[in-house]
């Protein structure tokens, strides 16, 4: 399996608008590697008070885009395993933010196997536009089957 689109993506991820914060995977290496876009549009919610005049996206909101991607990531390897969609719960992350992150902008994520056992995940992970990064890090989550 190369790509998902979005109708995919929510079978896996239980978080909808306006908190699904990915839009398609455009690589996946079953348990070892994922790659997701986030497209960013200028009538995204949080534009209108982060911040007023000179839009940019919330620190927050990369990270639990790099999170979304990241439970993609332990799905692939699971998936045959999963009788329902699991609760997930990020645990620990260390990220440090770049660059903004503006409206039109594509950020593309990247999750990365460290370890992915059937009730957590541990990850390298990194967002960027054109190839300049505008966060990396490792994050490491808790899944409640």
């Amino acid at each position: 399996m190369k790509q998902l689109n979005i109708e995919e993506i929510q079978k896996i991820l239980p978080q909808r608008y306006p908190f699904l914060l990915i839009d398609k995977i455009i690589e996946i290496e079953p348990g070892q590697r994922v790659v997701a876009i986030k497209n960013v549009s200028n009538t995204e919610g949080f534009f209108s008070g982060h911040f007023p005049g000179k839009p940019v996206m919330p620190g927050a909101l990369i990270i639990e885009a790099m999170a979304q991607a990241s439970i993609v990531l332990y799905w692939s390897k699971y998936k045959d395993e999963l009788v329902k969609t699991p609760n997930y719960y990020l645990v620990s992350v260390k990220v440090d933010l770049e660059n903004p992150v503006y409206p039109g902008d594509s950020l593309m994520i990247e999750s990365k196997a460290l370890k992915i056992i059937p009730k957590a995940g541990f990850v390298e992970v990194n967002a960027s536009i054109d190839k300049t990064i505008i966060a990396k890090g490792q994050a490491t989550f808790a899944i409640e089957r």
